[in-house]
């Protein structure tokens, strides 16, 4: 074991003549290079926390400060209008201090004070200009006068260089909507789904709560909106992901895939080796908040907190809530491989295990043919089943001895690896091989992925790679950060051998990963079965279908003045029509991370517009141009939905809160109980590629990702994940449930691809006769199973 093996570097013997002390010297070399690396980090987090501590400025602009106000000692000038002289009468001992030691404290006092001043005003204005959202209603490729001022003097207040979390202080609030404008537009929203009784009958619905009980509701909303940095998301992350008391595994975690058509290595602990020592260069950056923030334009800031969390974070099981647990600066790996659980510490000697030595100790454990303990196989699956049971066995059965220690080394992990043992990934001449890439990312066997991780990295024998990720302590587009950083690292700065290993000398001489170890009774094991069973259940029931879409992509779509969003919005719609018959409500996930600690909002993509598009084009008596300007008036529509969305203008985050205050308050509203209990039967996402731009993809257009996915929502309804992939390719994903007679996902795929084509027919020349190919690879062939991420 390891810690027998440092042991040994520290020995003593008791002698009749005095005390016997050995030292080995190796290990003193190693405790003075940890504590070396530990003060460095430490110094480092330090100026880094300063520099967003005083951002836009700078701790230089406080000298400057300084020196302007000293120099008005000696030109006889005061800036001050009397306030240096001022502190010079009230400086405590003064009488210890000359008058020129006064003189110069005072200053400093002042223009320190000054200087503070002017930062808090800096952070004020920039958070007053970075409050209007005008610029993003404007029409795609024309910029007004004003925006372009706008657009200057945030430029100018931002600063120069800023760190990952520079601008968080700067970001404004999100703003609370008016209750009228929200139920505007909700009315409008459910108008096309609804009969003209049940449309009347919503409507008097919504006046009432209105009239009543609304505006006591949103005052305390509007409180809670001051006190806090958000209104929504501590409720969102409590409510709907922490009290759900069904199992996380396909209902809430999502998945990443790996490169679509490339693998670096077939090697499996090679592989591995890099991708763990990348993430572990990303996660030191993050840590000292060396990444630079994402901004829109190049020039509006992103919210950075759900960052925070990526790493050493676990969800916590409870009986009523589950609770996340988020630590900091975990030097150990736990890793799963056929029913053992290993820890593997990440560093040696006050650094980071290099990739050539990550990959001995990931072969150390694919060697190791020991057989799992009792319960050990399937202990995982108490993550995936229901979240009463494994808190209780939580409490009972891993709440002391080794049990304890085992369970804390998983949950205190940076992460969780599982070494599989079957291979996955892309290939053209299996059928169904995406298909069984997404399964196995999403649930795998039930038991092989710790679910609760914030994210469990899965590395497969032929090389390939992917992550489960659990979904309450941050979105998909954060993983998605992550993981653009480690495939770039991961290819193009670390690389292989010829032979396919990771570079670097070959250090045998670390200690071998140790198992964790477990005495888990009979009744435990009957439970962690009950879990499995049920977990499988879940598993087994999923239905997912996807397919590359590349007759045409973002470039073409653009060509054609419309937003892709849009575009595949609309096809989506087109394609729920044919399959079902009937239009649903429809959910389409949206950002607001421009405001401070913002997640997510919904679009209601299933509008009149949308609906007037989709009857026009099964309207055999409609024109070509009929269809056309219904589709640009119902994709202008959805634009302006998206948008309101993005600048805190949506309409079912502002209902969920008032729904809950409501709750608090033992308020009863028949017309948010409606709201609420409304089903999703069609839910979108889609996550941007290339939010960091490490890989030029038109130079090297194989190094693409599929993107991932995530299970079906409802029960009668599809899931639909899709990724705009450079300007020729677009992935979807589909997932619906076997157990539902009128859904099927290859059937759904089908009816994609063809109002995609039937869309893109719109915009072609009456007298262009050209036919059009099938923009997808063989549907039933590939089922590219690799929607992107909830």
């Amino acid at each position: 074991m390891a810690e027998a093996h440092q042991a040994v570097g520290f020995q003593f013997t008791v002698r009749p003549d005095g005390v016997d002390l050995k030292l080995s010297q190796e290990v003193i070399k190693t405790i003075y290079l940890s504590g070396v690396t530990a003060w460095k980090k430490r110094a480092i987090q330090f100026k880094n926390g300063v520099l967003a501590g005083v951002y836009p400025a700078s701790p230089s602009s406080w000298l400057i400060v300084v020196i302007a106000m000293m120099s008005s000692l000696y030109i006889r000038i005061d800036p001050s209008l009397g306030m240096i002289e001022a502190l010079q009468e009230n400086l405590p001992h003064r009488d210890y201090l000359s008058v020129q030691s006064r003189a110069v404290l005072s200053a400093i006092l002042f223009a320190t004070g000054l200087w503070l001043f002017l930062i808090y005003l800096l952070r004020y204005m920039l958070k007053a200009l970075l409050s209007y959202h005008g610029w993003i209603f404007e029409s795609h490729g024309k910029m007004s006068r004003s925006t372009k001022v706008w657009l200057s003097l945030v430029k100018m207040f931002s600063g120069r260089r800023p760190l990952l979390y520079s601008f968080q202080a700067s970001l404004p609030r999100l703003p609370v909507p008016s209750v009228d404008d929200t139920i505007h537009r909700y009315l409008e929203s459910v108008h096309p789904l609804l009969n003209s009784d049940q449309y009347d009958q919503m409507e008097r619905l919504a006046n009432d709560f209105k009239d009543s009980k609304a505006a006591q509701l949103q005052r305390y909303l509007i409180l809670k909106s001051w006190w806090g940095t958000n209104y929504v998301s501590d409720w969102w992350e409590e409510y709907i992901y922490l009290r759900g008391r069904s199992p996380i595994m396909v209902n809430s975690n999502f998945y990443i895939m790996d490169l679509l058509y490339i693998t670096p290595t077939h090697r499996q602990a090679a592989r591995a080796g890099n991708v763990v020592h990348a993430m572990l260069q990303y996660r030191r950056k993050l840590e000292r908040g060396e990444h630079a923030p994402l901004r829109a334009l190049g020039t509006v800031p992103m919210c950075s907190t759900q960052m925070e969390r990526i790493f050493n974070t676990t969800r916590i099981p409870g009986i009523e809530t589950d609770i996340v647990q988020h630590l900091t600066d975990r030097k150990h790996l736990v890793v799963y491989h056929k029913g053992r659980f290993f820890l593997l510490w990440l560093y040696t000697g006050g650094r980071h295990l290099l990739p050539s030595e990550l990959e001995t100790q990931f072969q150390r454990i694919l060697n190791d043919t020991s057989e799992p303990q009792p319960g050990e196989l399937k202990l995982a699956a108490l993550t995936a089943g229901h979240r009463v049971p494994w808190a209780q066995s939580r409490i009972k059965y891993f709440g002391q001895g080794v049990n304890k220690v085992s369970l804390d080394a998983i949950e205190s992990a940076a992460f969780f690896l599982t070494l599989d043992d079957e291979p996955q990934g892309y290939d053209p001449a299996k059928a169904k091989s995406l298909d069984s890439y997404a399964k196995s990312l999403l649930h795998g066997k039930c038991y092989d992925r710790w679910f609760d991780k914030s994210f469990t990295l899965i590395s497969y024998p032929n090389g390939k790679v992917g992550v489960n990720a659990e979904h309450s302590w941050a979105d998909a587009p954060i993983v998605g950060h992550m993981w653009e950083y480690v495939l770039a690292t991961d290819c193009f700065h670390l690389g292989y051998t010829e032979e396919g290993h990771c570079k670097g000398d070959v250090n045998k001489g670390l200690p071998h990963p140790s198992r964790l170890q477990w005495q888990i009774p009979n009744e435990c094991q009957e439970v962690i079965e009950t879990s499995y069973l049920s977990a499988k259940l879940i598993a087994d029931d999923v239905d997912f279908h996807g397919y590359l879409f590349h007759e045409f992509g973002k470039g073409l779509i653009k060509k054609c003045r419309c937003s892709p969003d849009a575009f595949i919005q609309l096809a989506l719609q087109l394609a729920q029509f044919r399959d079902q018959g009937v239009f649903c409500l429809t959910y389409e996930s949206s950002m607001t991370r421009m405001f401070r600690d913002g997640r997510t909002e919904t679009v209601r993509s299933c509008t009149t517009e949308a609906v007037a598009f989709v009857r026009a084009m099964e309207d055999e008596g409609a024109t070509k141009a009929q269809r056309l300007a219904l589709f640009r008036k119902a994709a202008e529509k959805h634009q302006n939905m998206y948008r309101l969305a993005m600048t805190g203008s949506g309409i079912d985050r502002h209902l969920f809160c008032l729904y809950l205050v409501s709750k608090y308050l033992g308020v009863d509203s028949p017309f948010l109980k409606k709201v609420l209990s409304e089903p999703w039967r069609l839910s979108t996402s889609q996550t941007p590629q290339q939010q960091l731009n490490l890989v030029d993809i038109n130079k090297f257009p194989k190094y693409v990702s599929a993107g991932g996915g995530f299970g079906p929502v409802a029960d009668d309804g599809y899931g639909v994940s899709y990724i705009i992939v450079g300007e020729n390719l677009i992935t979807f994903h589909i997932s619906s449930k076997f157990s539902s007679p009128d859904t099927n996902s290859c059937r759904f795929g089908q009816h994609i691809c063809d109002a995609m084509l039937d869309i893109q027919a719109l915009f072609k020349p009456e007298n262009d006769k050209t036919t059009v190919e099938h923009g997808c690879i063989d549907l039933c062939l590939t089922r590219v199973s690799a929607h992107f991420l909830f």
